[in-house]
């Protein structure tokens, strides 16, 4: 089965100008970050990469905690992307730092869901879309709620 998604994007100006994107549920301002000398209106395609990194991360995640019955409360992802304008500009590396918290009853599992965690970067889409060119690393945490 294949699934079509669409983009519509406008853009006024050169390097200094804006522009507004629109893609299904998404609709943003977009212009050149203000640190790479861009006015750092809305977002940017750095931001937008890293975000589609570390929410297909996080989903792909999500998806596999709940596939092993994995009693989880609350879980968080934060990421980091490394861009470099060497050579034009890439991204370098992203590092995905989930923290998962259990139930109580969740002690049992906090390796396995230590080792989903980790599964889940090569499972999800964008870091495979990724893969060979940025470097992605995982550094999970889990913590299980005491009731305390």
């Amino acid at each position: 089965m294949k699934h079509m998604f669409h983009y519509e994007g406008r853009w006024t100006g050169g390097r200094a100008g804006s522009g507004e994107i629109r893609a299904g549920g998404l609709q943003a301002t977009v212009t050149r970050p203000a640190q790479m000398g861009g006015p750092g209106i809305g977002t940017n395609p750095d931001e937008m990469l890293l975000s589609a990194a570390a929410t297909c991360y996080m989903m792909t995640l999500a998806f596999l905690l709940e596939a092993r019955k994995i009693p989880v409360m609350d879980l968080t992802v934060f990421s980091t992307g490394v861009f470099s304008e060497e050579g034009g500009l890439h991204c370098d590396s992203i590092a995905h730092r989930p923290k998962i918290l259990l139930d109580g009853e969740g002690n049992g599992v906090v390796d396995l869901a230590m080792q989903l965690a980790r599964e889940a970067e090569s499972r999800c889409m964008v870091s495979r879309a990724l893969a060979g060119n940025v470097s992605i690393s995982v550094e999970p945490e889990v913590f299980v709620n005491d009731g305390r």
